[in-house]
């Protein structure tokens, strides 16, 4: 009697293993060698928007948009964007979930977050004027500009990471 047993194989591989194993069986084009004008206008608007805002509530909304998006290239780059910068771990687990975890959290990065929301959805609701009211009593005009303008740009990130299928874990900031 011959027994077989289902016991999974340990595995040395390592996440960077793991990335240069993955593919794309289509290859896509690389959106800032096709189109490199409007690939540094994008990297202009981005540094606009974030000019002057707490890099940690920076990444809470590019994490979060990116969450709402799918977009994996864009959340492990934020994420570990976010670690570097220092942001507590068990924050950024209840970023998913921040309204269950609402004491992680500021009520002005509750207001941006919120906000954030709102304006990645913006075709189930548009922007609820209760979403807008709260954001503007957490921030300024000239701050909840800027705070706009890069929910704009991470949306826009995040679509150009889906289409041209970027793979997590492959931060291509440092080859550019």
């Amino acid at each position: 009697m011959t027994h077989t047993t289902n016991i999974p194989q340990t595995t040395t591989d390592t996440t960077a293993d793991k990335v240069a194993a993955a593919h794309d069986p289509a290859p896509r084009l690389d959106f800032a060698k096709a189109a490199p004008k409007a690939f540094k206008a994008l990297i202009g608007f981005d540094a606009a928007a974030r000019e002057g805002l707490d890099p940690s509530l920076v990444e809470l909304i590019q994490i979060r948009s990116s969450l709402l998006n799918g977009c994996a290239y864009c959340l492990h780059m934020h994420t570990n964007d976010a670690r570097r910068a220092g942001e507590d771990e068990a924050r950024l687990h209840m970023i998913a979930v921040w309204r269950e975890a609402r004491h992680f959290f500021t009520d002005k990065e509750q207001a941006a977050l919120a906000l954030t929301e709102a304006v990645t959805l913006v075709s189930r609701a548009g922007v609820p004027d209760d979403v807008y009211a709260q954001a503007a009593r957490h921030f300024e005009e000239t701050e909840l500009g800027r705070v706009l303008a890069l929910i704009f740009t991470i949306n826009t990130w995040n679509r150009i990471a889906l289409s041209t299928a970027k793979v997590a874990g492959n931060d291509e900031r440092a080859a550019r």
